[in-house]
């Protein structure tokens, strides 16, 4: 807009000088005087004209440098992307980017609590899940959480992310990598419901195996390939995603938690899915990278056997009807009878192709993890090995599942009964170095359902 103004100026001068001149020779002729003014304007019409050239060359020059300025910034932020990108650094994203990429929060992967997972698609074609947490006080710590888990560690079996985005007042945004097969839910137990729009199936013994042993180098890398040992405290079928080569990929860091490595247990408010929690956090009795091995062994007994580890059975309207059927109780008493094959998923058996020795080995495993004092429960690395067979797994001492007495205490029973419950489950649990406290309280203790 400026150099069409100063054309003007320019164009509108020069005209005024040679109309100066036309008047000039005509009222003076050819005398001194009109020699004068015509040397005089024909300096200043070549100075004009030299602002002109020179004005427009600096400008040209000006917006060469500008543009090899932005082409160079912009290759600058494409490197530094692409090395951000290797370096596994999560990428801060705009609000506006991930209002496209998932066509404004259209395609809806899952739901929980406090947070909410879409497709989307970035600018460059790769395929995402955006998790937006909720803007509270819970989302806010899972927020952090996950972060603070995930952002720095990098292995095949545990999920990648990608980058994040913070609504000043608003939600949060992770961006991980799109996991195209589902969860492992989807894989293992029937479908129900509203389910049958996802991925899944019944997946083959053979996958079975391998994802419990993807599943258990993914929590032995976090408790100890880290420079912090990472708990991710909530293990389950429904955060552990199925890849297109049917390979593990562990997710859903919300509930994780940093823990020193001198550090032996640590204190936590008590969240996570009803069936996995291990009993001394139930018991307030502080929590060890033990608890995801507890959680651990709970899902591999859910793979072995097609179901849920907890169900509540109830008969009509009546809550003094209902039982809690306990799927490792039963698994214990076919093992004792020897027809452990019962109580493998029936779809498998139908299919074939199952190795028996394999199965016992996965049980075995099993229960060495749900162990109730915490100290008999093996580690992720020497499960690895059990799984790979460079380990011999002894049989596994009998367990008395307290579990099963903390899931009998109805949520009906006056406090003070509940409390008397509790302590005398505290009293025969766990390991007698580690007491629990006794103000601990079964009422802080509610294990929400999935």
């Amino acid at each position: 807009m400026e150099d069409k103004k100063a054309h003007i100026v320019a164009a509108s001068t020069v005209l005024i000088l040679i109309f100066v001149i036309v008047i000039a020779r005509v009222s003076l002729n050819l005398s001194k005087p009109f020699y004068l003014i015509l040397g005089a304007d024909i300096a200043v019409i070549l100075a004009i004209f030299s602002c002109v050239v020179i004005r427009r060359r600096y400008n040209l020059r000006s917006k060469l440098l500008v543009k090899r300025l932005a082409s160079e910034g912009r290759e600058l932020r494409i490197e530094y992307s692409f090395l951000r990108k290797v370096a596994g650094v999560p990428i801060k994203f705009r609000y506006k980017e991930l209002e496209e990429a998932t066509d404004n929060f259209d395609a809806l992967l899952g739901q929980g609590a406090s947070a909410s997972v879409f497709k989307g698609i970035l600018s460059d074609g790769t395929a995402v899940a955006v998790k937006r947490i909720n803007r509270e006080e819970r989302g806010e710590k899972e927020f952090r959480s996950e972060v603070a888990a995930i952002a720095s560690v990098q292995h095949i079996n545990l999920v990648r992310l990608l980058g994040y985005c913070v609504v000043a007042g608003g939600p949060r945004f992770l961006v991980y990598e799109f996991i195209p097969n589902g969860s492992l839910d989807c894989w293992i137990f029937p479908k129900r419901g509203t389910r049958n729009n996802l991925p899944g199936g019944c997946l083959s013994w053979e996958s079975r195996y391998r994802v419990a042993i993807d599943v258990a180098k993914a929590l032995s890398y976090l408790h100890h390939d880290c420079r912090s040992r990472v708990l991710h405290l909530d293990v389950k079928p429904e955060n552990i995603l199925i890849d297109e080569n049917y390979r593990a990929i562990v997710s859903d860091f919300g509930l994780s938690k940093l823990m020193g490595k001198d550090e032996s247990r640590v204190i936590t408010n008590i969240r996570g899915t009803r069936g996995y929690l291990a009993p001394e956090w139930l018991l307030e009795n502080g929590i060890s990278e033990k608890c995801d091995v507890y959680s651990y062994g709970m899902v591999l007994l859910e793979m072995i056997g097609g179901q849920r580890n907890v169900c509540l059975i109830q008969k009509g309207n009546d809550s003094s009807q209902r039982k809690w059927q306990y799927f490792p109780k039963i698994v214990n008493q076919k093992l004792k009878e020897g027809k452990l094959m019962e109580v493998v998923d029936s779809r498998l058996i139908e299919s074939g192709g199952i190795d028996e020795r394999q199965v016992r080995r996965l049980v075995d495993v099993a229960f060495w993890c749900i162990q109730e004092r915490v100290r008999l429960r093996p580690t992720m690395a020497r499960i690895v090995d059990m799984l790979e067979g460079r380990v011999v797994v002894e049989e596994p001492p009998d367990t008395h599942m307290v579990v099963v007495d903390m899931l009998s205490i109805d949520k009906d029973t006056p406090e003070g009964h509940k409390r008397a419950k509790v302590a005398a489950l505290a009293a025969e649990q766990v390991d007698s170095a580690h007491p629990t406290t006794s103000s601990c309280s079964y009422s802080m203790s509610i294990i929400s359902p999935r």
